[in-house]
């Protein structure tokens, strides 16, 4: 019986991941009961003819992304499958490399490739040949119960040492694009007290701003805490290695569905949202700009533009948009507002003036525009 359960476990997170597929990619194309289409026969040779393999790609548009079946990863996949790579999707489970098949039917031009974040000799083995590393940071519960904890922090901030390692003793990759959080930059002061005493940190957060490890882990803040100890390991392992690395710290990511397919990290990131909501800096950004954002990143590192960007689109500033937020997460909404007795010292502005700058002259941003 336990077989039978588990095949029908599988059976379903295969169904979802296909449904995730027809929500995010344009490129798949599925028919009225959630499958790939058949292509006729001579449509498939043609689409076949036209796959690059990786040796075609070598040194060119051949990267490689983690946590590639993730909510973001997934999205990350697929616009670079759209802007013409090739993608290889570094697994670490059966279940997953059934899921890249999936797409594969699809599209020849990604495919699975076995390797573990923590071990930087697969690691290592998994990019060989690629241009460029997308570590997408997609970490769930395996329990399913805890929502992200001090030990999943820890796990992510060694798969990050691991990665830039691996990136940095393989001779093909140029360069590595991070997703870290903008949690990793709006605790330095928030939340720290709510006297009338001057503000502890400027009135701006932006792609300078840094969170403070020990408030952090003083509160208990693991989804900051293990996103900043992640950033901060890659940051250092980069400039030993002489490593170009971009890092990305995105908002709430949201989208189609984005609380069940997401809910672990969406849980975390709400931990002390009633506070980012006084302060300023509770806000969202849809997971397709991000992804648009990953790779006009990546783009304009080829052109020795890189560094820290903060990515969002919308900031949850009134009452309206927390009901609107608290509906679509099953959240009370004094969860994410606060029930009155606290109040921020002071109010600080997001600017995320470096990303957009740079997507707006990017024909990734210009393409999603029409």
């Amino acid at each position: 019986m336990g077989f039978v359960r588990n095949d029908e476990i599988h059976r379903r997170e295969l169904e979802d991941f296909r449904r995730m597929l027809l929500a995010t990619a344009g490129a798949y194309q599925f028919n009225a009961h959630g499958h790939l289409e058949k292509e006729e026969e001579e449509g498939t040779r043609a689409r076949k003819s036209r796959i690059r393999t990786p040796q075609d790609e070598e040194g060119e548009k051949l990267v490689c992304v983690t946590s590639g079946v993730s909510f973001l990863g997934l999205a990350v996949v697929n616009k670079l499958l759209s802007r013409g790579y090739s993608v290889r999707v570094i697994v670490d489970s059966e279940g997953d490399v059934e899921k890249v098949e999936e797409m594969r039917r699809s599209n020849g031009n990604v495919w699975p490739v076995v390797g573990k974040l923590n071990d930087v000799e697969s690691l290592q083995a998994a990019m060989e040949g690629c241009r460029g590393v997308f570590h997408t940071s997609g970490f769930v519960d395996p329990a399913g119960l805890t929502g992200y904890s001090k030990a999943m922090a820890g796990i992510e901030v060694k798969a990050s040492e691991n990665v830039m390692e691996a990136c940095g003793r393989t001779p093909s990759v140029k360069g590595c694009v991070l997703t870290s959080s903008l949690l990793a930059c709006v605790w330095p002061g928030i939340g720290a007290s709510n006297s009338n005493s001057a503000p502890t940190a400027t009135p701006i957060v932006d792609h300078d701003s840094w969170s403070d490890e020990s408030f952090c882990l003083h509160r208990k803040l693991w989804h900051a805490w293990g996103k900043l100890k992640a950033e901060k390991a890659a940051w250092r392992i980069a400039e030993e290695k002489g490593l170009k690395l971009s890092t990305i710290c995105p908002a709430l990511i949201t989208g189609p569905d984005f609380y069940r397919r997401n809910t672990t990290a969406t849980i975390s990131y709400l931990k002390g949202a009633y506070e980012m909501y006084g302060s300023g800096v509770l806000a969202t950004v849809d997971v397709s700009r991000l992804a648009e954002a990953h790779i006009a990143v990546f783009e304009a590192m080829n052109k020795n533009s890189f560094g820290r960007y903060i990515c969002f689109d919308h900031v949850i500033g009134r009452e309206d948009d927390a009901e609107k937020l608290a509906a679509e997460t099953g959240m009370p909404v004094d969860r994410i507002t606060g029930d009155g007795t606290w109040s921020s010292p002071t109010r600080f502005e997001l600017s995320d003036g470096k990303l957009s700058g740079l997507m707006s002259r990017t024909s990734c941003y210009s393409q999603s525009q029409q």
